[in-house]
């Protein structure tokens, strides 16, 4: 009767519900909102941006300092665009030559300091130092984007000067055009390695400004003491 009158003691009305908790699988997972990738390592472009801009700004301040030290002494377009135009072809295969022979001096540097790595850790991890090779600069993208880049930059003064009569008007159109490529080179070069655009741009325009003025004024000054071109 005492165990009888035990199983009385339960509520009629109570009713047992299941309650089942949702696990985290893939069908009932929240869809998450992507977040922005801080984890792209930026030093991995830094071979090919410091080539493109190098390209770029050594094309654009050669041939327009070189331009401006002709117009100093001679006021003939001709001159000056043929004068450009050298310049362009000697600097593209100078650059790409220079950036070929550099990059690929630093690349063996690297090979031999990798395997003299790999005889001292007894062979160590051959798929680490695979990895290690793919990340090393390639000789050949760097004398490419060299060439490419300062062909890009030179172009710029030769084409401002090209439909210019007026010696003095095309001049200061050749210095104009150079500093507003200059500050675009600078910009481009910062947004792709994620630096300070403002500095960038300012130090790539100081720089060109300097070199045409010098070439500028050393040319003016050689002519006017007597020497005939």
């Amino acid at each position: 009767m005492a165990a009888q009158g035990a199983r009385d003691l339960t509520p009629i009305g109570h009713i047992e519900i299941p309650v089942s908790f949702p696990l985290a699988t893939d069908q009932n997972r929240l869809p998450q909102v992507p977040e922005e990738d801080d984890s792209f390592d930026y030093s991995e472009r830094t071979q090919w941006i410091r080539a493109a801009v190098l390209g770029a700004n050594d094309g654009l301040v050669s041939v327009a300092s070189l331009m401006m030290g002709v117009g100093a002494v001679k006021q003939d377009v001709k001159v000056m665009l043929l004068a450009g135009f050298a310049g362009l072809v000697a600097g593209a295969c100078s650059m790409a030559i220079g950036e070929f022979v550099s990059v690929y001096t630093q690349y063996d540097i690297e090979i031999s300091q990798m395997k003299r790595e790999m005889m001292k850790g007894n062979g160590g991890n051959e798929n680490a130092e695979e990895a290690k090779k793919k990340k090393l600069p390639s000789p050949a993208q760097a004398a490419i984007a060299s060439a490419i880049a300062f062909s890009i930059g030179a172009v710029v003064p030769l084409l401002g000067a090209a439909f210019i009569g007026e010696h003095k008007v095309r001049m200061l159109v050749v210095a104009l055009l150079a500093s507003i490529a200059l500050v675009v080179f600078g910009g481009i070069g910062a947004r792709l390695g994620r630096t300070p655009m403002i500095k960038s741009c300012v130090r790539v325009l100081i720089g060109g400004w300097m070199a045409m003025a010098i070439t500028f004024g050393l040319t003016k000054l050689i002519g006017s003491a007597g020497l005939e071109m």
